[in-house]
């Protein structure tokens, strides 16, 4: 079923959606100083062409220059990025069809808000509060 969700979604948004975050990303890395906002929008990019069975994850040891960054993103990029998403997210949900393409949306809100100090796993390898005690040995 993600498969099936992923090239809808990938047809219908995806592809733009990941284009708008590859030129964020590009002009990130030319004005050289932000060259840590436009490896987060690669990511952010990556995320958008394949949303369905990953996850986001905030990283419990990003630190103080995570949060000043992520600052910097908010005011910058970040809520044109989100209401972008929220637009996408309440036209997806006027079909039937498009309401879990809209809930990714949604999903991707967070973090197109602040993107630092944040990963993109899987959703098979995510495990909230840690592995279960039989398997905390082979981690």
């Amino acid at each position: 079923m993600r498969t099936v969700l992923n090239v809808i979604w990938l047809v219908l948004c995806g592809f733009w959606m990941a284009i708008g975050y590859a030129v964020a990303g590009i002009v990130c890395f030319i004005l050289i100083i932000t060259i840590p906002f436009g490896i987060a929008s690669f990511r952010m990019a990556n995320y958008a062409l394949w949303p369905f069975g990953r996850t986001v994850v905030r990283k419990p040891t990003a630190g103080a220059m995570s949060l000043i960054g992520n600052i910097i993103w908010f005011v910058v990029a970040g809520i044109w990025l989100a209401i972008g998403h929220v637009v996408t997210g309440i036209a997806m949900c006027l079909t039937i069809i498009g309401i879990p393409l809209g809930i990714a949306s949604f999903k991707m809100v967070p973090i197109s808000l602040l993107p630092l100090g944040a990963t993109i796993v899987s959703a098979d390898e995510y495990m909230p509060g840690g592995p279960p005690p039989a398997q905390r040995a082979a981690y």
